[in-house]
């Protein structure tokens, strides 16, 4: 299993947002930002992205929120979502698997560490 899932949830719909674009970067010492992967949402809202292990870290999902809203003629505020999260490495080179769901709606969006 890829080390880093997400899913993404229409709030305004209450359907998985298919086709949303996302890409990973890797933020290094001096804020120099690094890209890892891109990919696509799937029919349930779904990715896997990144390699099967992320080094400890910093690193962002970008989400183009704003084209998946104007594909659907709705219009949106953010026109795209950033999150920002830690990756935690353990002495043995272990970490667990992270997964970023987003809650999404036109002109808000939340967001938490799964499971």
């Amino acid at each position: 299993m890829t080390h880093l899932t997400t899913h993404i949830l229409d709030a305004a719909t209450g359907d998985p947002a298919a086709g949303v674009a996302v890409s990973l970067a890797h933020w290094k010492p001096g804020l120099h930002k690094s890209a890892i992967a891109e990919g696509v949402t799937d029919a349930d809202g779904r990715l896997a992205i990144g390699p099967d292990l992320l080094d400890a870290g910093d690193y962002t999902l970008t989400f183009q929120t704003g084209q998946y809203f104007a594909a659907r003629g709705v219009p949106s505020f953010h026109p795209f979502v950033t999150v920002t999260f830690s990756v935690e490495v353990a002495d043995d080179g272990t970490s667990r698997h992270y997964h970023v769901p987003l809650l999404l709606s036109p002109f808000a969006y939340s967001t938490y560490r799964g499971s």
